[in-house]
């Protein structure tokens, strides 16, 4: 895996994609999209402006993963608030959890329509709908500045779910993980976890040249 991106003229960002790493980043935006949840339909004949003012949960989601992608907005993972920040995170969180899920799940899905648009090997097709130059055994994917803020995004997340599972909780663990003997179960999600660091990065670096 050695996808990563550059610059485009005029904005956005490119990178070459083989055929599995567009298999896993797919499977991975599917995957982050079922851990974040459906989206809150509105009643047919429903008023769009009271969904505007519906409250969301006031508690930390218990698992895990979800509780590192939506963590409390007053104190450390690790800290156990007091009253007054108890209260304040609840607060908090009921008024901004909901569209934090929204986001999420946009970022995510754009992702997978990114993905998508590239069509079939051999006639691959850029994200903004443009012919994309042609990879081997794969395609190039070519991303709008707005697409790539929010691939950026759905990156950034999938590792911090993938990094809650593997329980990394120091940047020097990914050596030690990098270590793994292959039979080790967790060596295909930790591979991934490094590549997706991989390709933030370069995406960053895009964004911020």
């Amino acid at each position: 895996m050695a996808g990563h991106f550059e610059p485009l003229p005029g904005g956005g960002a490119a990178a070459p994609l083989d055929e599995v790493e567009i298999s896993i980043l797919r499977s991975l935006a599917v995957q982050l999209m079922e851990l974040i949840g459906p989206g809150e339909e509105a009643a047919e004949g429903a008023d769009p402006l009271a969904a505007l003012f519906t409250d969301g949960p006031s508690e930390p989601p218990s698992d895990p993963a979800l509780a590192r992608l939506f963590p409390n907005a007053y104190g450390g993972p690790d800290e156990v608030p007091d009253d007054a920040a108890h209260a304040a995170s609840a607060e908090f969180r009921r008024y901004t959890e909901n569209d934090l899920r929204t986001r999420k799940r946009e970022d995510a899905l754009a992702v997978v329509r990114a993905l998508d648009a590239l069509g079939p090997v051999g006639g691959a097709r850029g994200a903004d709908g443009e012919g994309a130059a042609e990879a081997a055994d794969g395609a190039v994917l070519r991303l709008k500045p707005d697409e790539s803020r929010q691939w950026l995004g759905a990156l950034n997340d999938l590792r911090l779910a993938i990094g809650t599972r593997l329980e990394v909780t120091d940047e020097d663990e990914s050596g030690e993980l990098l270590r793994l003997p292959d039979s080790d179960p967790r060596k295909p999600m930790v591979m991934a976890y490094l590549w997706l660091g991989a390709l933030q990065e370069s995406l960053i670096e895009t964004l911020t040249a």
